[in-house]
């Protein structure tokens, strides 16, 4: 199952790094001066300075029509390369992400909205996460994560699943996971909804252009 990403976005950081003629992106990357770009880091995690260097640093490396005094959107080489290399700007833009099987995000996002889920699909659109949000409001981060393991015990329940741990070694061990995930999701949601920055909504092994910025497909940012 592939991973859902959210990230949250530092939009003067982004409008920064993609204002910057590609030849000084290289230049702050390969002597890592440009670490100090990018946002202060909000805990648990986002991607390594060193991985999003490495990974933009090839990217570039490997198309020759690049032209170092140009911007990204002024860049005349192939658009889904373009897109490569906006969606690398935004994680280094990130504050901070999350990830999560796409399958959980039922037991984690549907039990708070007033519809049903049709599918992992929508989970890559920013309504239902501006949805979610709202209905966060409304909770703390210790009943939201109550809630979510009393609905993981009771589905298991209805399928006639044993919730006794001697029995299923796996059993506290997926309880402490959900807890874990669950409050990772409800303190991303919050500095979403507090702090103003952007959401980056994508999923592993998506196309760089079906990536949502805000409310936005990446291929509706830079063309």
């Amino acid at each position: 199952m592939p991973d859902v990403i959210i990230s949250l976005i530092d939009q003067k950081s982004l409008d920064s790094i993609m204002a910057m003629p590609i030849g000084l992106m290289i230049e702050g990357m390969e002597s890592r001066s440009l670490r100090e770009s990018r946002p202060k880091p909000i805990p648990p995690s986002r991607q390594f300075d060193v991985d999003l260097e490495g990974e933009i640093l090839e990217l570039i490396d490997e198309n020759p029509n690049i032209d170092p005094d140009k911007t990204l959107d002024d860049q005349n080489i192939i658009y889904e390369e373009k897109l490569e290399l906006l969606l690398l700007m935004c994680h280094w833009s990130s504050a901070v992400e999350w990830r999560c099987w796409d399958a959980r995000l039922f037991l984690y996002v549907e039990p708070s909205l007033d519809y049903e889920v049709k599918s992992t699909e929508s989970f890559l659109t920013p309504k239902i996460w501006k949805d979610f949000s709202s209905a966060l409001t409304s909770s703390d981060r210790s009943s939201f994560i109550e809630s979510v393991v009393i609905d993981w015990m009771s589905r298991r329940e209805s399928l006639g699943e044993t919730m006794d741990p001697s029995l299923d070694p796996r059993i506290l061990p997926t309880m402490e996971s959900h807890q874990i995930i669950s409050g990772g999701l409800f303190d991303i949601i919050e500095k979403w909804r507090v702090d103003g920055l952007l959401i980056l909504l994508g999923r592993e092994y998506l196309e760089a252009r079906s990536w949502h910025l805000g409310e936005k497909r990446l291929e509706d940012i830079i063309r």
